[in-house]
């Protein structure tokens, strides 16, 4: 077994378009700061479409004294835009860049400078060595773009070859399809850390949106019984954390060595499943922690 590692949770949050949903933000992510987690990322709209709100989200947050991990995303912006915004975060202070291709805003073209989130990893490392940390995207249920399981797998060993540090997943329901993209990733040679995304279940309509948006898979006795709830959002809630947990412990039983929650900018569900999870900073799976499998 190796060397026992703290146990690494990380939280996801959305850029707010007013001043009251920064100062909302602020509140949730100081009630996240007590488990201290291993970061916050904060996302980045197609084409750049909310760079200045992510700019301000991540200067705010940076008063939880918790690391700060903008996303980054390359279509739509120029090398000119992404080493500026580089620069930016680098003179913030920032350690962490969560890398991304992006979606493409609707109307723009596809005369993009950069078109592959691997693309933007060399970018980063040409320019900034190893100041950042970089994460990117892994998907265990394929990406919803992609050709087959296999050409999603090529680029994400794409981007891992082109200097990424660790992997965060599209979030899933079925932890069988994350051990089987790890042992994938372990043929290929890929061995840095691929952190579960974890979305908790709050609402079944906004659920049934963003699964449909990203390609996550709602299994079909999920779906069906969250749609039996109706309107019921105490049910839709208990049982949603129940889901939420019995997969969280899976994950951690089969040795994950983290995970991201998405909170959609909100603690308190997120909080219930760390607290009934029994995590914090310190803990450690009691099987061997896998890097990736």
């Amino acid at each position: 077994m190796k060397n026992a590692s703290p146990f690494k949770l990380s939280f996801e949050f959305f850029p707010p378009k007013t001043p009251e949903g920064i100062s909302a933000l602020q509140q949730t992510a100081q009630d996240l700061a007590r488990v201290s987690p291993d970061f916050f990322s904060v996302t980045f709209g197609a084409g750049g479409s909310t760079r200045t709100g992510t700019l301000e989200a991540v200067t705010k947050l940076q008063q939880t004294n918790i690391s700060i991990a903008p996303h980054l995303a390359c279509i739509g912006l120029t090398r000119a835009d992404l080493t500026s915004l580089l620069q930016t975060y680098q003179s913030l202070g920032v350690k962490r860049i969560v890398a991304l291709r992006g979606d493409m805003p609707s109307g723009m073209g596809q005369n993009c400078e950069l078109k592959f989130a691997d693309e933007l990893v060399t970018l980063i490392r040409e320019t900034t060595h190893d100041l950042f940390n970089i994460e990117v995207a892994a998907y265990p249920e394929v990406h919803p773009q992609a050709k087959n399981a296999l050409d999603d797998l090529h680029y994400f060993k794409k981007k891992v070859d082109a200097g990424a540090n660790s992997a965060i997943t599209q979030y899933f329901f079925n932890p069988d399809s994350y051990f089987y993209f790890v042992d994938q990733c372990i043929k290929q040679g890929i061995s840095i850390p691929i952190i579960p995304g974890i979305m908790p279940i709050t609402h079944f309509a906004k659920l049934a949106r963003f699964s449909a948006m990203c390609g996550a898979e709602i299994p079909r006795w999920i779906e069906k019984r969250l749609a039996s709830y109706a309107d019921d959002q105490e049910s839709i809630q208990a049982f949603g954390l129940e889901v939420v947990y019995n997969l969280c412990e899976r994950l951690i039983n089969g040795g994950v060595s983290g995970l991201h929650f998405y909170t959609l900018n909100h603690a308190d569900t997120s909080l219930k499943l760390v607290d009934m999870l029994s995590l914090n900073h310190s803990r450690v799976s009691a099987r061997q922690k896998i890097t990736a499998r």
